[in-house]
């Protein structure tokens, strides 16, 4: 099942944000340092284009340390970007944070020409916690679930520069599978949107390929290898206690059980996805959408094609067989052509017997012998 989570308090912030970015410098966009392509948003990479970009990699405490250095050369790379990691433990980030975006854009400062910054993200990615340490006050609600911040907010870090906040926000459709069960493995889905085991199965798949160690250690799992995913889940079920009744495992509780330990880091240092493993699904979601699109014109095609042959059909079926001409109509003899009348002879019936209208005739006996037919009597 594709992961997709796009309400209406989102489509509203995307068309914020539209008319905000026009007077911004700097946007920074705040990434989950698990999953950083896939928590980057490409509809704002369409709306920001052409401004100076920031990407954060928040939570790099739960990350794992060596990835993150391989996206942080993947992001520094680009033309007009800078990257920086952050994690709870910085106490002081702001001055971080600000020399950065002043180094993206060095022509911007004092008070006539102030440095105006928008900073985004997807939810819960820990944005609001990031602006209250920033301004060093708490100034944005911060909350477990997506979707705290429902509107746009204005910060002064500094006093020539300016920090606007924007709600958490998807994007409508997205695109590589796999980075929507990452996001809904990190908690930026509505649960009304995904299959908690589903996405579970999915993460155990990931961690039984790069991180069996954690895993097993975490819930003290003899080995993983050769198991299948439910078979592990299962098996974590039964190790935390998630049963049923008849020794049962309680899937779905177990499913949340693991769901709750990534997203608080307690099984370990992970991160989902790698720089080149990113480039291939992306790849080869394209090449699936591709295919798609050439099925869906083919198959428009043909219903067009179905449709005309159709339309031919009861066009035919309309006009009805050939007509047949009535039979040719004569003048009565006699009459001067004043009565018509067909000319198919009516079947004779009997003669009508003389006498009185109605009475029967008699019954004629045999001929007398020796009489021969009468002669009429000549007149006198």
């Amino acid at each position: 099942m594709a992961i997709q989570w796009f309400p209406g308090h989102m489509n509203k912030a995307r068309k914020a944000l539209a008319e905000r970015v026009l007077d911004i410098d700097v946007v920074i966009e705040l990434l989950d340092a698990r999953l950083p392509a896939s928590s980057a948003n490409p509809m704002l990479a369409h709306l920001t284009r052409g401004k100076r970009a920031l990407k954060i990699l928040n939570k790099q405490d739960l990350a794992d340390p060596q990835v993150t250095r391989l996206w942080l050369d993947h992001y520094n790379g680009l033309s007009g970007t800078r990257a920086l990691a952050l994690d709870a433990s910085e106490r002081s980030p702001s001055q971080k944070l600000i020399s950065a975006c002043r180094e993206l854009v060095p022509n911007r400062g004092g008070l006539d020409k102030p440095l105006r910054v928008l900073i985004c993200g997807i939810p819960n990615v820990g944005k609001s916690t990031l602006i209250n340490s920033l301004a060093g006050r708490r100034i944005a609600k911060t909350g477990n679930e997506p979707g705290v911040t429902k509107g746009q907010q204005r910060i002064l870090l500094a006093d020539d520069f300016e920090l606007f906040d924007t709600p958490g926000m998807l994007w409508p459709k997205i695109e590589v599978t796999q980075g929507g069960y990452n996001l809904a493995a990190s908690g930026a889905v509505g649960r009304n949107a995904m299959d908690e085991e589903e996405v579970s199965l999915e993460l155990l798949n990931y961690l039984m390929l790069h991180y069996a160690d954690l895993l097993q250690q975490r819930y003290r799992i003899e080995s993983v290898a050769g198991l299948k995913e439910i078979d592990v889940l299962e098996a974590i079920g039964r190790k935390r206690g998630a049963m049923l009744g008849g020794g049962r495992v309680n899937v779905q509780k177990a499913a949340e059980l693991v769901l709750t330990d990534f997203r608080a880091g307690l099984i370990g240092p992970i991160t989902l996805e790698r720089p080149e493993e990113w480039a291939a699904w992306l790849q080869l979601s394209r090449e699936y959408e591709a295919q798609r699109q050439v099925e869906r014109v083919a198959r428009e095609l043909e219903n067009a094609s179905r449709s005309s042959r159709l339309v031919e059909k009861l066009e035919r079926e309309a006009d009805g067989p050939a007509k047949v001409k009535a039979p040719p109509k004569s003048k009565t003899p006699g009459t001067g052509g004043k009565i018509w009348f067909n000319t198919t002879p009516k079947t004779p019936g009997k003669p009508k017997p003389k006498g009185a209208a109605g009475a029967k005739p008699k019954p004629k006996g045999p001929a007398k012998p020796g009489k021969g037919p009468v002669k009429p009597k000549k007149p006198r």
